[in-house]
């Protein structure tokens, strides 16, 4: 095992970071300060006037939150198939190959077990950057054998959810993996082991009205986009005007959806100081 290693075979380490053009700069999207995007990276993407979260990798975020060389991929292997022949001028099959060959994932979600601060835990992470972390057959069969290892090993559960929802390409199929993962994640519950969801932005659709939001305790990154259908939608059905920060992390906060919204620094203490007091309880 080593840190980012899979099974059954152990391939290209995708912790290695590529290299920044120096001069390279970026614009944050709030406060429009122009940031060198080297500075950025060594700021976990977290922008130094205002702190805007940016949209973090699946990869950035193991190595933010897991110790170093402990992290073991699980089920890397599985991979999507084309169920429905989805083809809107570039077939789906086309689209899957083309993003495995890119990011050598084969899917949208990074599942296995590693430690935190010293304490064994299985995670999930949801890679927007991999079709918008949409939730498929394989991303909802990766979640399940999550709990379910986990379950088996008395391992607390990380979720780290980043996703436009269910995938439109696998039709009815994308929409089960709804019942599917909120299953594994009652089961978990019934054996008595710790769930904690980590929702980012956006997280959204099918994925936040199933497994994101059925966490013990769900935490949130600062601003973070989270809700089902979209905002024009909801307001052209009820004809009324939403409030500003509708849908937002702060929103929810406020309404009880989401139990603390956490700075991406603070996050790795904040959950293994969580784990500690959950996991003392259960115990007991």
């Amino acid at each position: 095992m080593g840190w980012l290693s899979r099974e059954p075979a152990k391939l290209q380490d995708v912790s290695e970071k590529k290299a920044l053009p120096s001069g390279v700069w970026e614009k944050c999207p709030t406060c429009s300060e122009i940031v060198l995007l080297s500075d950025l990276e060594e700021n976990n993407l977290v922008c130094p006037t205002c702190s805007y979260h940016h949209r973090l990798p699946g990869e950035q975020r193991i190595e933010l939150l897991i110790d170093n060389n402990t992290f073991f991929e699980w089920d890397h292997t599985l991979c999507s198939t084309n169920p429905l022949n989805f083809d809107d001028g570039r077939s789906y099959a086309e689209r899957l190959s083309n993003m495995a060959k890119k990011t050598k994932k084969y899917d949208a979600i990074i599942t296995g077990a590693g430690k935190i601060n010293g304490r064994p835990i299985a995670i999930g992470v949801l890679d927007f950057f991999w079709m918008g972390g949409s939730m498929g057959s394989v991303v909802g069969e990766r979640i399940y054998r999550l709990f379910t290892r986990a379950r088996k090993l008395n391992m607390p559960v990380i979720l780290v959810c980043s996703s436009g929802g269910a995938r439109m390409h696998e039709g009815l199929i994308s929409l089960m993996q709804m019942a599917k993962t909120s299953a594994a994640v009652a089961l978990h519950k019934e054996a008595g082991i710790p769930f904690i969801s980590v929702i980012c932005d956006p997280t959204t659709g099918g994925v936040a009205a199933s497994f994101a939001m059925l966490g013990d305790i769900n935490y949130a990154e600062p601003k973070s986009t989270i809700g089902f259908a979209g905002r024009r939608v909801i307001e052209n059905i009820i004809r009324q005007k939403l409030p500003d920060n509708f849908q937002t992390a702060e929103f929810c906060f406020e309404h009880g959806v989401v139990d603390r919204i956490i700075r991406r620094q603070e996050m790795k203490e904040i959950i293994t100081r969580t784990l500690n007091i959950i996991c003392s309880n259960v115990s007991k």
